[in-house]
């Protein structure tokens, strides 16, 4: 029973995760919103919740967690290059692209995770590995290029910052390795999320830039801000493990490129859906 529950929990917050693409990538199309404002409101409204979550059961180790300096440098690394950076270029990626794009390539972050695990215990790559890699470099070259290496499908812009939200995923499982045995998911994560949001906040005060929404609006905005595919996902964890979440984890591009050809009428190439499948393919083989 558990297990099922860990693999109901696990889907939901994959596609809970898809969705809040989509519904980014609406807000986008609809409405005047900037995407530092987006990313700064969804880093506060998500970390917030997780905090009120902690100090209610579970102040003590937070409170050591800020008081640990050498604890509390690791956490202020992962919220500048993992959480920071990989929110606000996957939003950026999703307004230059589109949701299922964005998803997809912030993906290749196992990639550049087991090249790092490769360097970290000085060994080759499993012949799985190589063969997810030379399944990832396909994948990006038919999303990147249309199947023509004359052209690019999508803006050489969107490419990159696709990439650079891949790093920052990438970053945010590998910098908190040592900080979340001892803290736990809901503390580091809360905690990582709410900081860049505060930092930012006083920067672009986005109580001054509220964009003009109506109810649907509000409604796409609370998806795109809400913790509920996290903390669906952090009980599947718990529940199934780390190494099956990821795998079911994958239904987070699926989601997000099936609701956007549904919801917003993205049109997606056979290319597309081929590159998709080659970098959703290279996920069970290198996860």
């Amino acid at each position: 029973r558990q297990a099922l529950v860990g693999v109901v929990a696990t889907l939901a917050g994959g596609t809970f995760w898809g969705f809040s693409g989509t519904c980014a990538s609406f807000l986008f199309e609809n409405y005047d919103i900037d995407t530092m404002w987006l990313t700064c409101i969804r880093q506060i409204l998500a970390g917030a919740t997780f905090l009120v979550v902690v100090l209610m059961f579970d102040r003590k180790r937070l409170f050591t967690l800020l008081t640990t300096p050498k604890h509390l440098k690791t956490l202020l690394l992962l919220a500048a290059f993992g959480v920071f950076f990989n929110q606000f270029f996957y939003l950026l990626a999703v307004r230059l692209t589109n949701a299922g794009t964005a998803t997809v390539l912030q993906c290749l972050q196992l990639v550049l995770i087991m090249a790092y695990t490769c360097v970290t215990v000085r060994r080759l790559p499993r012949r799985r590995e190589l063969a997810g890699l030379l399944l990832a470099f396909g994948g990006t070259y038919l999303i990147a290029t249309g199947g023509d290496p004359t052209q690019l499908a999508i803006p050489p812009e969107g490419l990159v910052v696709g990439l650079i939200a891949a790093v920052g995923a990438a970053c945010m499982s590998i910098i908190p390795t040592s900080i979340l045995p001892i803290y736990g998911s809901s503390i580091v994560t809360g905690t990582a999320m709410f900081i860049p949001g505060i930092v930012s906040s006083i920067f672009i005060q986005p109580w001054n830039n509220v964009p003009a929404l109506d109810g649907v609006g509000w409604g796409a905005l609370f998806f795109v801000g809400s913790c509920l595919a996290y903390a669906l996902y952090l009980q599947g964890v718990k529940d199934i493990g780390s190494v099956r979440a990821s795998l079911l984890g994958t239904v987070e591009p699926v989601s997000a490129t099936v609701t956007s050809a549904l919801f917003l009428g993205t049109f997606f190439a056979p290319t597309d859906i081929i590159g998709f499948a080659l970098i959703i393919f290279m996920v069970f083989l290198t996860a």
